[in-house]
């Protein structure tokens, strides 16, 4: 039984913590949430680029690629893919090819959420 929970635990724990520090920084700076949201893409990027946050993946699964700096990571990922097999082309298709799935469903599944539900000003 434990077997079956640990990677759950993982994924809950990782994200968990990905996510807290958000909100520390929503809470405790200056910061915009789009302005975290660029270091957090930016951060998965450089830190997939050097081969670091690959292990966290690995260990952690889902809590580590569902938020944005998993998905910096993909990015990362699909551009070193891409160089391999094209060469210097695949500097400017990598990253997209790699993260299209993804910007994808984000799109498909935020028109389907204003279409279900209301969307009103909070004012």
């Amino acid at each position: 039984m434990f077997q079956l929970l640990l990677p759950f635990a993982k994924a809950f724990i990782v994200g968990g913590i990905l996510c807290a520090v958000g909100q520390i920084l929503v809470d405790k700076t200056k910061l915009t949430p789009a302005k975290i949201l660029v270091i957090y893409v930016v951060a998965g990027v450089v830190l997939g680029a050097v081969g670091l946050y690959g292990p966290l993946v690995e260990w952690a699964g889902a809590g580590a690629t569902v938020p944005l700096i998993g998905f910096g990571h993909v990015m990362a990922e699909g551009m070193r893919r891409a160089i391999d097999e094209k060469g210097l082309l695949g500097i400017f298709s990598g990253a997209f090819a790699a993260g299209a799935a993804g910007i994808g469903a984000s799109v498909a599944f935020g028109y389907l959420a204003a279409v279900c539900f209301r969307p009103e000003d909070k004012s």
